[in-house]
């Protein structure tokens, strides 16, 4: 029965969820978390598939080493990183397989973000007076009309702090597959975009996707709203502080759909009480589900704020069926046409 190499940066629990979710057909899986080649090495030549997930070059020394290899299946939509020459000489196939969570989160990212230019809340509050059935209208002394195309009452709620996406610049920290379905959507709005990451993309994946690379103190002094993509470690544990939003521009905007304890939250509070920070989105938070005592909390419940914050809901859009990372491999043992090859 054939044997799969699945090289990762999932921790032991997802690692776990991806075993369950496999074809029965697969007799081992081998799970790498994030290998050196070395590691790589020595487990290839019994490896009949192998899934990356971005966790290191797959080159020609590699390939020729999987002597069994039938199949090589990039988890994700970029394949820079596989050597594709390598792989057609050696007669196996290279597929790649756009991530549906991580296109769910990407959405729910640039959702954050426009609800925070455009006070989503604080403009939902104006709609709604504070006291329903009233029959008084909602406008600062605005009598109310019917419109039609010479009467209408822009901006009647007199809200401030409205802005456009168009001609900012977005950071974002942490650059894996949610960061690149991210910046592919972000593209038609007209933003400048900028990344930063441990290992830097080749110049022309920077190209393709629009991006410009800086190291991160320069992403937190030029960004207009920062986006934190970054998973969990010792490393970004406790991250983005006080002396990180000091270093952001006055006016600008945190989102969140990172790992919630990168944040500093208390920090973040300060830095929005302040006014140094015009807004925050969160959809992920230290402790989970949310502790009553969120120093956030109290700041959501004024509108004036400009806080938002989610439930952990940001991938459920995109939640779909783990079975389907393996179903090239279930294809190819079927003899069936693979889906979405590259080389």
């Amino acid at each position: 029965m054939p044997t799969l190499l699945f090289l990762t940066a999932r921790s032991e629990r997802h690692q776990q969820m991806a075993r369950e979710a496999a074809p029965p057909e697969i007799e081992r899986i081998h799970f790498l978390r994030e290998p050196s080649k070395a590691e790589i090495l020595d487990a290839i030549g019994d490896a009949d598939f192998l899934i990356s997930e971005r966790a290191g070059v797959i080159d020609g020394e590699i390939i020729r080493a999987g002597r069994r290899l039938r199949l090589i299946q990039r988890l994700g939509s970029l394949s820079h990183d596989i050597d594709l020459d390598a792989a057609k000489s050696a007669g196996v196939p290279v597929c790649d397989y756009p991530l549906p969570g991580a296109i769910a989160v990407a959405e729910h990212t640039i959702w954050q973000i426009l609800a925070l230019l455009r006070r989503a809340h604080d403009g939902e509050a104006a709609i709604l007076p504070p006291s329903p059935g009233t029959g008084e209208g909602t406008g600062v002394g605005v009598p109310s009309r019917r419109t039609d195309e010479n009467i209408f009452a822009t901006n009647w709620s007199r809200r401030t702090g409205v802005r456009s996406l168009n001609g900012l610049t977005v950071g974002i920290l942490g650059f894996g597959e949610i960061g690149v379905e991210t910046v592919r959507r972000l593209s038609a709005f007209g933003c400048r975009l900028l990344y930063h990451k441990r290992s830097r993309l080749p110049e022309k994946v920077e190209e393709v996707l629009g991006i410009g690379y800086w190291d991160a103190a320069a992403l937190y002094a030029q960004s207009h709203i920062l986006c934190n993509l970054l998973p969990y470690s010792p490393a970004t544990d406790g991250l983005l502080g006080a002396a990180v939003f000091a270093q952001m521009q006055p006016g600008s905007y945190l989102v969140n759909c990172g790992s919630g304890s990168v944040i500093d939250e208390s920090a973040l509070a300060a830095a929005l009480l302040s006014g140094h920070l015009a807004g925050a989105a969160l959809d992920t938070f230290e402790w989970e589900p949310i502790r009553p005592d969120n120093p956030l909390l109290p700041l959501a419940r004024d509108p004036t704020r400009n806080v938002v914050l989610t439930p952990h809901t940001a991938f459920l859009g995109g939640a779909g069926d783990r079975r389907e990372e393996y179903a090239n491999i279930r294809r190819l043992l079927a003899s069936e046409p693979l889906r979405k090859r590259v080389a």
